[in-house]
């Protein structure tokens, strides 16, 4: 079947990926009513139709933070997102590359900083969680700009991870012992694609950001147990000036969603924001992206770029989130999705179908160009 959709590459992606992993993806905190209202309060914008007017030549680029983008997209980060293809950031960052668009490489990710780079080619963006250990952070924040990052993502609306069920469920986390790694073997038994492509030939499956941390060697379990004991619930505005004295390039602070958040975020350094609820994966009840983005726009007053995320599912979304007044949007589960079902060309696949979306939604509503 074509797959024609990135509704068609999740399911795609649901069918060749074991659950836990799928699951933990594609899921959201508690009972997922923020992850379901990231969607539906998109989707429920309404644009203006537009007749008669020339749009014979359509164009989607913007400029961003000193950088020329093909269209206002970037992939975002996320964690575990290369076990879903064999070394599968490394597969995502040159589908971005050849569509023109940044990455930005969670810390979490499977792939190091310095493998994605592939020694010393064209860097992506980089993420940082904000840790209890302020030298790992230090040390990451070097590595980035040793690599040549030219943006530095700091996430800042985990303090601690979200209540998720569907990893319980599955036994992802809270199933030590023989039962979970039976339970999550059973899972990987039933994808055996998946398990001779990763489990296999994907070697090693770890986050290479943190083997210094963790150790090379050491299962997928002592990783996320390091995470989970580590997110520093301390972190306050002083430690995002503490990263602006350590970062000279540009720094987008991830994960806001309250206009004086905003505003405290610009005072203290910020180059751009992202308005965002972690997918859906923090906060259950939060306010959805969609709907908080206007009062942040109002508030900041075109101060720095806002940038956007949750809930795009097409080209059309990302037109919505433009009209709103964002710089650009950030794409996490759609990317993730065609990385499962296709590797890199699922990837391109997907940036191909975002883009002609787009132009046929700037078409429809007699837009010629977003810049």
């Amino acid at each position: 079947m074509k797959l024609a959709s990135i509704a068609d590459y999740r399911a795609a992606s649901r069918r060749r990926v074991p659950r836990f992993l799928f699951d933990y993806t594609d899921g959201g905190s508690y009972a997922e009513q923020t992850l379901t209202a990231n969607v539906g309060d998109l989707a429920a914008i309404r644009l203006d139709q537009r007749v008669l007017v020339d749009v014979s030549q359509i164009e989607t680029w913007v400029k961003l933070l000193g950088q020329a983008l093909t269209m206002p997209v970037v992939l975002a980060p996320v964690g575990l997102g290369g076990l879903h293809a064999r070394r599968g950031e490394v597969q995502a960052w040159r589908a971005a590359q050849a569509a023109g668009i940044p990455m930005a490489l969670s810390t979490v990710s499977v792939c190091s900083l310095e493998e994605v780079t592939q020694g010393g080619g064209a860097a992506p963006w980089f993420q940082l969680y904000l840790t209890k250990d302020k030298a790992a952070n230090e040390a990451m924040i070097a590595t980035a700009r040793e690599q040549g990052c030219p943006a530095l993502v700091l996430t800042v609306d985990l303090p601690t991870p979200g209540a998720r069920y569907r990893d319980v469920r599955s036994s992802l986390t809270g199933a030590p012992g023989l039962a979970g790694w039976l339970h999550r073997a059973a899972q990987v038994a039933a994808r055996p694609g998946w398990a001779v492509d990763v489990g296999l030939l994907g070697g090693p499956v770890a986050m290479g950001n943190l083997t210094g941390l963790v150790g090379a060697k050491a299962p997928l379990s002592d990783y996320l147990g390091w995470i989970a004991r580590n997110f520093d619930a301390s972190a306050d505005w002083d430690r995002l000036a503490w990263v602006r004295s350590l970062w000279p390039g540009p720094l987008i602070v991830k994960g806001i969603l309250h206009p004086d958040d905003a505003a405290l975020a610009a005072q203290h350094g910020a180059d751009a924001i992202v308005v965002s609820n972690h997918g859906g994966r923090q906060l259950d009840g939060a306010i959805s992206a969609a709907r908080a983005l206007p009062a942040i726009m109002d508030r900041l007053g075109g101060c720095l770029p806002v940038l956007a995320d949750g809930g795009v599912r097409s080209g059309l979304d990302v037109l919505r989130f433009v009209s709103l007044g964002a710089s650009a949007v950030m794409i996490g589960r759609p990317w993730v999705w065609g990385l499962g079902a296709g590797g890199q060309a699922g990837v391109a696949h997907v940036l191909q179908l975002l883009r002609a979306e787009l132009e046929t939604a700037m078409a429809l509503t007699g837009r010629t160009r977003l810049a």
